[in-house]
């Protein structure tokens, strides 16, 4: 039994420690700071809008990339 339960954690490690995985967290981080700095930069209404809209892309893109890991 003990056997299985080694086979399942060693899979769920090698998953959890892919590279493409926290390269998509980063990707998300770096769009997130986009945004946050568009959001301040400028006072313009649309691009106030605009830079809420690359942010929680980027929030959602990170959280996508945490959601892998913790799927493992």
């Amino acid at each position: 039994m003990e056997n299985t339960s080694n086979k399942s954690t060693e899979e769920s490690m090698k998953r959890a420690n892919e590279t493409s995985i926290y390269t998509l967290i980063v990707v998300g981080v770096l769009i997130s700071i986009v945004g946050v700095y568009l959001r301040f930069a400028f006072d313009s209404m649309a691009l106030s809008v605009v830079s809420w809209v690359i942010l929680f892309v980027g929030a959602f893109v990170a959280c996508k990339g945490v959601f892998k890991i913790l799927a493992a």
